[in-house]
């Protein structure tokens, strides 16, 4: 495959975006895969399956958000959005990647996939932006109670007052992340949850661009992101022939072990969605496109997509 990497101003009228881009040896295309990656992460980790994409005929593309990997400017602050409504500029910014690809390829079919924070991204984008596409992968999502959001939202809102927006905070951290290894025993380190591949693990934590602290900014960021999926009045908005695919594995904390990716499944089936299928993987855990059953996650992917073109 052959691989570019550009910039694209952001929504936040300030910022530049990083992107990349991964196109097919022959130059044949079959549609456009773009991906929305995970928190305190980056969209270089997703290389793999942009290799299996492209191989397949497909473009592959993707953007670091604001505040994460080759986005954040020298001097910068990872895990820090911008001061704006955030939760809609980083939406948008991946609408505005969407539409510079289409340009590039147009009439070819579209599928948006978005990991973990990224799919509550994607999940607001097809909120918004949702009939531009012709189908959805969601996978390592997850539905929170309204009350627990609530509460989120206001001890979030309570430290920017003493702390300020741009403070990493490890006590939010701790509070949303801290009983992620509750189910793995004598767990080797704090990031364990992620992948039963050790060696998965360990070069998530090497990595400078990986596991960086959020800031308070980027906690409230992502609060608003997930509450937003819970207004009915906002996935209502979701067209209700759109192709979803949902995925995830059953020992991931951020989907309740299988229980909160069935509920954001039910959430957009009592909406009228009608084109929805899951598949939750027994022994794999978040990131299930670096799990050893990586080729299956992939395959099984692939297979869907091409399916419902």
């Amino acid at each position: 495959m052959n691989k570019e990497e550009f910039y694209f101003e952001s929504r936040d009228g300030v910022s530049h975006i990083h992107a990349v881009r991964y196109t097919p040896d022959n130059g044949e295309v079959r549609g456009v895969f773009q991906i929305v990656h995970g928190m305190a992460e980056y969209i270089e980790r997703y290389e793999d399956i942009a290799e299996y994409m492209t191989a397949r005929g497909f473009v592959v593309t993707g953007e670091d958000h604001l505040g994460h990997g080759k986005s954040v400017p020298e001097g910068g602050v990872y895990g820090y959005f911008c001061e704006q409504d955030p939760a809609t500029v980083v939406v948008r910014d991946v609408h505005r990647l969407k539409k510079m690809t289409q340009e590039l390829y147009p009439g070819v079919p579209y599928i948006l996939l978005g990991h973990s924070m990224g799919s509550f991204i994607a999940r607001n984008y097809i909120c918004r932006y949702g009939t531009g596409i012709t189908a959805a992968v969601i996978m390592g999502t997850g539905m929170q109670p309204k009350f627990l959001i609530g509460i989120s939202k206001v001890l979030a809102a309570s430290q920017k007052l003493f702390c300020g927006d741009k403070h990493p905070s490890k006590f939010i951290n701790s509070i949303a992340f801290g009983s992620y290894n509750k189910r793995i025993e004598k767990p080797r380190t704090s990031f364990d949850w992620l992948s039963a591949n050790t060696k998965n693990v360990d070069k998530y934590i090497e990595d400078p661009l990986c596991g960086r602290l959020f800031t308070v900014n980027g906690f409230k960021t992502l609060f608003e992101l997930i509450s937003r999926l819970l207004d009915k009045k906002n996935i209502a908005n979701v067209p209700k022939k759109l192709p979803i695919l949902m995925v995830a594995g059953e020992e991931d904390p951020v989907g309740n072990y299988g229980k909160g990716v069935m509920q954001a499944r039910d959430s957009l089936a009592a909406v009228g969605v009608e084109d929805i299928t899951l598949k939750l993987y027994p022994g794999l855990r978040h990131e299930i496109l670096n799990e050893d059953e990586r080729e299956q996650v992939k395959e099984d992917i692939y297979n869907w997509i091409i399916e419902k073109l």
